[in-house]
């Protein structure tokens, strides 16, 4: 039987989905641990289960089900922000050792990762194994983006628009030296992929939190509506770009 594919196609449709995904992380995660006050260790227990539950079907899938990947991402998005609030605000850890903390997992992922399967390729991937070890170091990155975007607003003290233009910064920055260097692409894809995570997190602070603290106080519950609708819209637009360039 042939093997079929199981993840994403890197394209800047994915970007802007990832981008999209980490903000309703953002601001789904703040749904449950602020809006609707069930606190950081029932957010964290409620956002887990969630993603092991669409992470299982995702793994069982035979096939890129995009629908499915792009639940994990938000599961991974959501969770991330639990697990960065949990380390900061009920283990006390504040957002600089929870960054160093998660840097520190999201390396020794890759390590096991590349001497387990001798690359860090991110597509294709047919091998549930290999899938696994994606998962992982995909929800390390995006708990360590959530800590430094944090980091930027909670311990640099700047605005979530500033954090987000830093975050972009950076990004602009990996996009040159993709295209006019030879430093390794895996390299700067999982850069990348780290400072999306905050950027898209600085976003949806700047959506939700009050005007006294930079944001334009418009709530977790629409904003998360509001981002689902986008994640929704790009998601059957590039779908349907597949299909018209297949029947081609």
């Amino acid at each position: 039987m042939e093997r079929m594919n199981k993840v994403a196609k890197i394209t800047a449709y994915f970007w802007i989905m990832k981008v999209l995904a980490t903000t309703l992380g953002e601001t789904s995660g703040d749904s449950l641990s602020m809006t609707l006050k069930l606190g950081y260790i029932a957010s964290l227990g409620i956002t887990a289960l969630f993603f092991l539950i669409v992470l299982l079907i995702q793994l069982n899938s035979r096939k890129f089900h995009p629908v499915i990947y792009w639940a994990v991402i938000v599961g991974t998005t959501t969770l991330g922000t639990e697990i960065s609030d949990f380390m900061d605000r009920t283990l006390k850890l504040g957002y600089m050792a929870g960054s160093l903390i998660l840097l520190s997992l999201l390396l020794i992922a890759l390590v096991i990762w590349y001497f387990k399967e001798k690359n860090l390729e991110v597509y294709p991937i047919y091998d549930k194994g290999k899938e696994l070890f994606y998962w992982i170091v995909i929800l390390f990155s995006n708990s360590l983006g959530t800590a430094f975007g944090d980091f930027l607003s909670d311990n640099m003290n700047l605005s979530y628009l500033s954090g987000a233009l830093v975050c972009a910064g950076i990004i602009v920055l990996v996009l040159f030296l993709h295209y006019y260097t030879k430093i390794n692409q895996i390299l700067l894809f999982w850069i990348a992929f780290v400072f999306t995570r905050p950027f898209g997190a600085t976003f949806g602070d700047l959506l939700t939190k009050p005007l006294s603290h930079g944001g334009l106080n418009l709530g977790t519950f629409p904003s998360s509506a509001v981002t689902v609708i986008l994640l929704a819209l790009i998601l059957f637009y590039s779908s349907q770009q597949k299909v018209n360039e297949n029947l081609k």
